[in-house]
């Protein structure tokens, strides 16, 4: 007998906020905190507007990703920016105890609990990607990133993208674009904690070209035809 569906939707960065604390080493990078490096424009709105539809649980960061990344495991090289990296190590520990491993403790947790209630997680990851990015022109307006590996995320990922055709046929979707879904993130650390058959984590990746130009009748079609697509394409039970 299939698992429940039991969805979760996070937003790892979802703001540009630098606590009081760390100001003084951000007083010179305020136009930066304002660029897709300090936070994923529209991604916010975007995981609200998801965790309404499917009536799911919700959790989000608004703290900027210049003072530690949470999609970043810590041993990578991107997971303090050139701001942070270089403070005392003290600093960068208090960093990571006050604002990331709570982060990402209640993420695993969430999990956890649904699961050891039964269900099966679909754990949405709410991103956006700069339109241009080192002279490079991205040539998606979504990304569906997820573990080609794992059966029950290549098959949610391919109904996602024919449901999107249907809704917005001009909208280009693509699968593990602009990055691969098994590079390091919040999702990928996930899948070692827990099982195909238990755990889903995608990775939803909006071009921000979409949240700035047009106006927000634009931007609200483009929400509406994600969402809905999802909606469609993820029934209660997909295949393991």
């Amino acid at each position: 007998m299939p698992f429940p569906t039991h969805f979760l939707i996070t937003c790892e960065h979802a703001g540009n906020r630098i606590p009081s604390r760390y100001r003084d080493f951000f007083r010179d990078r305020q136009a930066l905190l304002h660029t897709h490096r300090g936070y994923d424009l529209g991604a916010l709105r975007l995981a609200r507007e998801m965790s309404s539809l499917l009536d799911a649980p919700l959790l989000v960061s608004t703290i900027s990703r210049l003072l530690v990344d949470l999609n970043r495991s810590l041993g990578h090289p991107e997971a303090f920016s050139e701001v942070t990296r270089a403070l005392p190590a003290e600093l960068r520990e208090e960093i990571i105890a006050r604002y990331y491993q709570p982060y990402r403790n209640k993420a695993e947790t969430m999990i956890a609990q649904a699961i050891d209630g039964g269900a099966r997680v679909v754990h949405v990851s709410c991103h956006s990607f700069t339109p241009e990015l080192d002279g490079e022109v991205r040539d998606a307006d979504i990304g569906l990133l997820y573990d080609p590996d794992r059966g029950a995320e290549v098959e949610l990922c391919r109904r996602w993208r024919v449901a999107l055709h249907v809704y917005a046929a001009a909208l280009k979707a693509r699968m593990n674009y602009p990055y691969e879904g098994t590079a390091d993130g919040f999702t990928v650390y996930l899948r070692r904690r827990f099982g195909a058959d238990r755990y889903l984590g995608i990775e939803l990746e909006i071009n921000q070209k979409h949240v700035r130009a047009d106006g927000a009748p634009h931007w609200r079609a483009v929400r509406h035809a994600i969402l809905e697509a999802l909606r469609s394409a993820a029934p209660q039970a997909l295949p393991a």
